[in-house]
């Protein structure tokens, strides 16, 4: 058993490490609002408990028993939200917070039933994927909507680190996870763009666009 900043930790690091390709401690300080000083003496810890490989001035890498307990609570984090928005109604700018609490609960039979119930989904309401159980993740090829050319029609499929904010000015320009639309145009100017759909359309920032994860459609 892991308490919860053990597990948040743990969770940080392997965050950092797909992001960045590295977990500094500032880094995972930063991500978890906390003191540098914290968190060395938790990766300390975790380093005696087998979990991390710690560098003091450098940061830390997971050893498998810990990207092992990182993959299951990514697995449960994004179950739980798939969860709250299929079968309970929440928006998917609402989920994050709760399932960061519910990510914590451990048990196995628990997870798998959930997994089970919700018909073994592939990717959770923001498009990232889930690990199954072995932590196996599922695959597809996508691009930043900044790398999409202008007159194909595209899919988005998910919101790369998507702040809550950023969710809800998606749902008030009525982008959402399956929406299939055209590039209309990109300003040469400031790399803002132009999407339309049947009935539809929006103007994006180059910088809202970098964070929607888009396939291209067959025409």
């Amino acid at each position: 058993m892991y308490s919860r900043s053990e597990e948040d930790h743990i969770k940080a690091v392997h965050g950092l490490l797909e992001d960045a390709g590295q977990a500094s401690t500032t880094g995972i300080a930063e991500r978890l609002r906390t003191r540098a000083s914290s968190v060395t003496d938790m990766l300390k810890k975790l380093a005696a408990k087998g979990m991390v490989r710690h560098t003091p001035y450098h940061g830390a890498t997971l050893t498998t028993k810990g990207r092992r307990h990182a993959l299951a609570l990514v697995r449960r984090h994004r179950l739980w939200e798939t969860f709250l928005v299929e079968r309970l109604g929440f928006g998917w700018d609402e989920v994050h917070e709760v399932a960061e609490q519910l990510e914590h609960v451990s048990s196995g039979p628990l997870i798998e039933r959930l997994d089970a119930y919700l018909g073994h989904p592939r990717f959770d309401p923001h498009g990232d994927p889930i690990p199954d159980a072995e932590g196996r993740m599922p695959e597809r090829l996508t691009a930043p909507l900044t790398e999409a050319a202008v007159g194909v029609r595209h899919r988005l499929v998910a919101v790369k680190d998507g702040s809550d904010a950023l969710l809800r000015l998606l749902d008030g320009k009525g982008l959402t996870l399956g929406r299939t639309f055209t590039l209309v145009a990109r300003q040469e100017f400031d790399g803002s763009l132009q999407v339309g759909w049947k009935g539809g359309g929006c103007d994006l920032s180059a910088q809202v666009a970098a964070h929607l994860l888009t396939e291209p459609i067959d025409a």
